[in-house]
């Protein structure tokens, strides 16, 4: 059995809500730069070989609202052969996602993180 280690974190910068310059930025696209900054770091894992992306949301709606994951992943230039989920567990959403990815890079490659974008959904619900 594989080990579960963590051999690179990234994480988008914080903005302040709801008027910071990240309010009007879509989620799919903070998570797209995150894969995209994380496979850079680590050159030596080909893209092709993820098995599976997993991304935490804990308000799925507006722009989070579709599979995330799946639209982050694609953005980020992966390939379209790799697969990608987007967990909703509400608070622990980003946490769930580390755990499915840890149990999944044991039998394999995996992605997996959390992401919010409070902000927006705010912003979107007041118009």
């Amino acid at each position: 059995m594989n080990e579960a280690v963590i051999v690179a974190g990234v994480r988008t910068a914080v903005g302040k809500a709801p008027r910071g310059a990240l309010r009007t930025t879509r989620p799919d696209d903070m998570a797209a730069a995150v894969i995209a900054d994380l496979l850079k770091r680590i050159p030596a894992l080909p893209p092709e070989s993820i098995d599976d992306v997993i991304i935490g949301c804990a308000t799925p709606e507006a722009e989070s609202g579709a599979n995330v994951a799946r639209i982050a992943a694609l953005r980020a230039g992966l390939p379209h052969e790799v697969p990608a989920v987007t967990v909703n567990r509400f608070c622990s959403s980003g946490s769930q996602t580390i755990a499915m990815a840890a149990e999944r890079i044991m039998a394999g490659m995996c992605v997996g993180g959390g992401q919010g974008a409070a902000t927006i959904l705010e912003n979107l619900q007041c118009q």
